[in-house]
């Protein structure tokens, strides 16, 4: 189309012509701009002036997306542990940086979030994560592969969810490090906060209680991993290095019968 020619349209074939091209068909202004022979900035102005609102950055990019002019950044493309990492580590140092009551303004609005949601999406929420905890309890959580793979790498021996070693047989241990006679617990919100009621973390806790004193009596140093926040690329770094720190000077010297349990 001639764009000299378009532009001495009358105002309301100009209007049309924007809302069905822009709106209607959600081409971009650079695509309108090509199809007119000119700029994208001249069509813009043209459009505002004749009182089209332009799309936000954001509504943009999902238009885009949408209507196949522009691949997803991330979908369908497995990220590298290493940039994982480096993801959560910035997200952990701007989070670090924060000040309280920028924290506190954050939660809030994770709170507000949360009220908006409808029962069905809060039923569906606990149910998926009852499933995830369940699905924990059996094949073991990710941090604990995470560190398991960890410390192998570190040249220690691993047996994760080692049976029978324990006199009472119900209870099994999360990663037993042979060079080290240790034991290492992982322990979930559940451990220490009545994720599922006050009943089930009693009995929770007092079978911790048990399994310590078992481990402890049988001669081996026991380490307990508590896990306070959500899961993170950064949250598994952490560990695995407080824990090697532990394993590393029990690997030096033994500790003496009372000082073999330790917490991180």
């Amino acid at each position: 189309m001639n764009k000299n020619k378009f532009f001495t349209n009358v105002e309301k074939n100009r209007l049309s012509y924007y809302n069905e091209q822009y709106h209607e068909k959600k081409k971009s202004w650079k695509e309108i701009a090509d199809m007119l022979n000119t700029y994208p900035n001249r069509v813009r102005r043209d459009a505002k002036k004749l009182g089209v609102v332009s799309r936000s950055k954001s509504d943009a990019q999902k238009t885009a997306l949408s209507e196949g002019r522009r691949e997803h950044p991330t979908k369908g493309k497995k990220l590298s542990d290493e940039t994982k990492l480096k993801i959560s580590e910035s997200q952990g140092k701007v989070w670090d940086s924060l000040t309280d009551e920028e924290k506190l303004y954050r939660s809030q609005i994770g709170r507000e979030a949360w009220d908006s949601k409808t029962d069905e999406d809060k039923d569906e929420f606990f149910r998926k994560a009852t499933a995830g905890v369940q699905e924990a309890a059996r094949s073991g959580s990710k941090v604990e592969k995470y560190l398991s793979d960890y410390l192998i790498e570190k040249g220690y021996r691993v047996d994760r969810h080692k049976e029978h070693f324990l006199k009472n047989e119900r209870f099994h241990i999360d990663l037993y490090i042979r060079d080290c006679v240790t034991a290492i617990e992982i322990d979930g919100p559940s451990h220490f906060e009545p994720v599922f009621g006050e009943d089930r973390l009693q009995k929770r806790q007092a079978a911790d209680s048990q399994k310590n004193g078992l481990v402890l009596s049988s001669g081996m140093a026991l380490i307990r991993v508590k896990l306070l926040k959500r899961d993170s690329q950064r949250q598994f770094r952490n560990v695995a290095l407080s824990v090697l720190e532990v394993l590393e000077s029990i690997k030096n010297k033994f500790p003496a019968e009372n000082e073999r349990y330790f917490e991180i």
